[in-house]
């Protein structure tokens, strides 16, 4: 008995000890793959550095890790290597211009809003509560250069009721600017400071772009002047929404991965020749900082729409008198004002501008376009969509003539179509002056007096002093005394404010041409007015 206990406890002690052993080994086996693994780690780091290469993508699991998507030219730098950016760079910053752009505030009260405030009217200011004197508001942004007498082209948005505008050459000298022209529907606008002999950026040819192909963009980021960035053309005939509905609005850009940041906005993209080749405008972005995609207004667009402002004081759009939608949109069928439209199942292309319906006085219906018509390429310029469409009608005026070649449901037709006016003709479009609006409304109007303004417990509007017995304003029944507060929702407090609201109407590219008009009567009645300027 006593044996048999020892035998047991001898074996025993021999399992426990083997089971140690085969612990340690496991131990022993792990500690060697690890220092084996760190070794080779740091060796292959070292030779990574040792020949310039990346290394962030080598020290997390072995997979790239971004926060944001990374310019080819910085996660691969040596794709750069034979591209020179200094000439095109140095070329462009002598070229970009830095501009502050100031709206002169008015007095208003504290909490008030950008609508008039009617219950200040009949109980006065509450709370007794003074007007306020706000700060002036500032924005910056860029322009580039493009003649040696001081014609600056930008962004609309930069400059947009600006009242004062401020532009500072690379040389920190300074000028005020007056605005030439402006157009919203490309976001263009065509600015001229009084000074000689400037350094311009000459214009190349947007339609030779290559997807791949490298670009500069140059601006004034931040406030931070003449900051360059490099990129790539990711994409053209880019269509982004910004917000606008407005259907004539053009929107066919360039878009790089090419760093822009706000202040980047009407500053020059530039090829690797320093040729301006599209005016920096948007970003993508949810932040409002860069996010890895920026776009441009090409220069075929851009030079055209300055060359006009240039010219008449106005773009002279040419237009098809078409309404379009893509292709597959027209093969699954697409929402109407009136409801759902039919597909149209007898489509073969994919790529174009599908014709969904003609305007009145249309030339293309007049050259022998259809309904079900797919453009597929203008004046020989082949075009994937809606917006590249519109790219290149945009080069034209009312009177060229361009060709159009269509896919009708497989087969290939061309017509010529002589473009027109939105008005339905060839005839230049004359720039509307505020005596001319005056005529049309048949109105007189006066800037309140600071008597007014406490009486009324208002801090702006005009009022109407005369209406004619034919005019607009009287046939609206808009009577004498009237007090005229927002048109089309943006405040007035001079007679110029009011014109050139009716200015941008008479001379848009919109067929609507309504005037709507808000205000009161000094008895305390609310009124508001819409006016059809188009009659």
């Amino acid at each position: 008995m006593f044996d048999l206990r020892r035998q047991k406890g001898k074996k025993d002690l021999i399992n426990k000890i083997n089971e140690m052993k085969t612990f340690w080994k496991k131990v022993l086996t792990v500690v060697i793959v690890a220092v084996i693994g760190f070794v080779s780690s740091v060796g292959a780091v070292a030779y990574l550095i040792k020949n310039n290469k990346d290394v962030r993508a080598v020290l997390v699991d072995d997979r790239p890790v971004f926060k944001q998507p990374v310019s080819l030219a910085n996660y691969a730098p040596e794709m750069t290597e034979g591209v020179d950016f200094t000439y095109s760079a140095e070329q462009a910053i002598h070229a970009v211009v830095h501009i502050r752009a100031v709206q002169r505030a008015q007095a208003s009260r504290r909490g008030s809003s950008q609508e008039f405030d009617f219950f200040d009217y009949f109980f006065g200011d509450r709370g007794g509560q003074q007007p306020r004197q706000q700060q002036p508001r500032q924005g910056y942004g860029s322009g580039v250069i493009i003649s040696t007498d001081g014609y600056i082209i930008t962004n609309n948005h930069v400059i947009e009721r600006a009242q004062e505008i401020e532009v500072s050459l690379n040389d920190n000298r300074t000028f005020t600017a007056k605005v030439i022209g402006a157009d919203p529907n490309t976001d263009i606008a065509l600015l001229k400071i009084e000074a000689t002999d400037l350094h311009t950026l000459p214009f190349g040819d947007s339609e030779m772009l290559k997807i791949g192909e490298w670009v500069l963009a140059v601006g004034n980021p931040f406030n931070l002047k003449s900051t360059v960035t490099a990129g790539i053309v990711s994409a053209k005939g880019r269509a982004v929404m910004t917000g606008d509905s407005d259907r004539e609005k053009i929107a066919s850009y360039i878009q790089t991965d090419a760093a822009v940041n706000p202040g980047n906005s009407g500053g020059a993209l530039v090829n690797t020749k320093g040729e301006l080749i599209g005016i920096n405008t948007a970003l993508y972005s949810q932040t409002g900082n860069f996010a890895g995609y920026s776009f441009a207004v090409p220069i075929s667009i851009a030079g055209k729409i300055v060359a006009d402002l240039k010219e008449f004081g106005v773009v002279q759009r040419g237009v098809l008198g078409i309404s379009m939608i893509s292709p597959q949109r027209a093969k699954q069928g697409y929402e109407e004002i009136n409801g759902k439209v039919a597909p149209d199942e007898k489509v073969k292309v994919l790529e174009g501008a599908y014709i969904a319906e003609f305007m009145q006085r249309s030339s293309a219906k007049e050259a022998g376009m259809q309904v079900g018509d797919v453009i597929t390429a203008v004046n020989g310029v082949s075009v994937k969509s809606t917006n590249a469409v519109q790219e290149q009608i945009a080069k034209f005026r009312p009177g060229n003539k361009v060709k159009i070649d269509v896919d009708r449901y497989g087969t290939a037709k061309s017509f010529t179509v002589e473009l027109r006016n939105i008005q339905g003709n060839t005839d230049v479009v004359a720039v509307e002056k505020n005596k001319d609006g005056a005529q049309i409304l048949g109105v007189e109007l006066r800037v309140l007096s600071d008597e007014q303004k406490r009486e009324f417990g208002i801090s702006y509007g005009i009022e109407v002093t005369e209406t004619a017995r034919e005019g607009k304003i009287r046939d609206a029944g808009i009577r004498r005394g009237f007090i005229i507060m927002t048109v089309n929702n943006e405040r007035v407090s001079t007679p110029d404010n009011f014109y050139e609201q009716v200015n941008q109407i008479l001379n848009g590219a919109s067929e609507d041409k309504w005037l709507l008009i808000r205000g009161f009567y000094q008895n305390g009645q609310t009124q508001r007015y819409a006016i059809d300027l188009a009659d």
